[in-house]
């Protein structure tokens, strides 16, 4: 009944409803962009190479089965997110630009989301232009003319930035994240092909390997909602201060450390970078050098090897995880606040050693966390591998996002209805 009821005030209320209505206008915008083809292309030759290209597979995935119908949101949002993994590690290097992002509030993070957008544009280009040449290698293009080249990368660069705006459109006018909300339409867009090609191939013989692919998919929806949801509760208490006749403070309660603080973004992060490897080989084997052939050889031997494929998956979604966390959650800054409000950890002296305290705990659960995700991640290349089913491949992955965005807009959505009671 309390469900009902949060349905019916979320299009009972007018703000809330025109914010729903706004997502799934943008959504239904998302996916007739992305069955609007570029021109001049070889349909039947493209379904043939993505069938049995299963990175490529797993890129129209994200780009919400663009890439599919060589549409001009081919390219998804993945340079808007190559650009952002960019930026956050030059925050690493670069003082000023970490001090734009952490320090000077609202203002610094929009100066900070302007790069991002100005950067995505070369991103695009090159992005765009290294698939562009991959599929004019394999006679998808009619038309393979350099005019028709340059044209097609100006459309499916602007495809990819008209498809940013409208994801920070929804995080401004809607209910959710933008981006993330776009890759799970993505997602949940190419579920309805899935299943009337298993029905349509259904084979009796086959059915333990369905079974098993329905127990894998609620395993990892269980591993996922477990793990975003658990909490390390770390004690903190008020300090009594007397004002006047009254008494303040002497309050206890506990600062949440979540057991996932990046969620879903190192995965969105490793498939992002995974692209480059692919584009460059692709790009290098055109060039008529024999230096250039065996490198581009290499790299896209290297992507092809399941093995190696699902090795740097891991690490990268490991290695992610921690960086994600470490951006977006800094001990030292929650130290300082603790101390200005008269907080402090039992048993932990305030300042610095607040800041080791948190950091050292916030390691061990990232530790936990950044397994799960890699496992999650690689879970299927493993399946395949061991079945030869190649359907497997975006199991784990797409199931984890579609699980996280469920999760985090149901939060949101949640928060929105409290603020209206409120």
């Amino acid at each position: 009944m309390v469900f009902l009821e949060k349905i019916k005030t979320l299009f009972t209320d007018p703000v809330l409803r025109k914010r729903v209505l706004f997502v799934g206008l943008v959504l239904i915008l998302f996916r007739l962009g992305a069955n609007i083809p570029i021109p001049g292309i070889d349909t039947f030759a493209l379904n043939q190479y993505l069938s049995d290209n299963s990175f490529l597979g797993l890129l129209n995935l994200f780009s919400g089965g663009g890439l599919s119908n060589l549409s001009i949101f081919m390219l998804g949002v993945g340079p808007y997110i190559t650009a952002t993994i960019i930026l956050q590690l030059l925050t690493m290097v670069f003082p000023k630009l970490k001090e734009l992002y952490h320090e000077e509030g609202e203002v610094g993070r929009k100066k900070f989301s302007q790069y991002g957008r100005l950067l995505t544009v070369p991103l695009a280009l090159v992005q765009g232009f290294g698939l562009l040449v991959l599929l004019r290698n394999q006679g998808i293009f009619l038309d393979p003319s350099p005019f028709a080249m340059v044209v097609s990368m100006i459309v499916v660069m602007g495809g990819s930035m008209l498809l940013t705006w409208l994801g920070e459109l929804i995080n401004e006018f809607g209910i959710g994240n933008g981006v993330s909300l776009i890759i799970f339409a993505g997602i949940v867009a190419g579920l309805p092909t899935s299943l009337s090609q298993m029905f349509i191939t259904f084979d009796v013989s086959q059915i333990p390997y369905y079974i098993g692919f329905v127990v894998l998919a609620l395993v990892v929806i269980l591993g996922v909602v477990v793990v975003t949801e658990a909490e390390r509760p770390i004690p903190v208490t008020y300090a009594k201060r007397v004002r006047g006749m009254k008494m303040y403070g002497g309050v206890s309660t506990y600062l949440p450390l979540r057991l996932n603080q990046a969620g879903v973004m190192p995965i969105i992060f490793a498939l992002a970078l995974l692209l480059f490897p692919q584009m460059i080989g692709n790009f290098l084997m055109g060039i008529n050098n024999v230096v250039a052939q065996v490198v581009g050889g290499f790299l896209q031997g290297m992507v092809s090897n399941l093995a190696v494929y699902g090795v740097l998956y891991f690490i990268l979604v490991f290695l992610f995880t921690y960086f994600y966390t470490a951006v977006t959650f800094d001990p030292k800054a929650m130290s300082e606040n603790l101390q200005k409000s008269g907080a402090f950890i039992p048993g932990v002296r305030p300042g610095e050693k607040t800041a080791e305290y948190v950091a050292s705990v916030l390691t061990r659960l990232t530790l936990v966390g950044a397994l799960f995700l890699g496992i999650i991640a690689v879970l299927p290349l493993i399946l395949q591998a061991a079945t030869g089913a190649a359907a497997l491949t975006i199991g784990g992955t797409g199931l984890l996002i579609v699980v996280s965005v469920v999760l985090d807009l149901m939060k949101q959505v949640n928060a929105q209805l409290s603020m209206r009671e409120y």
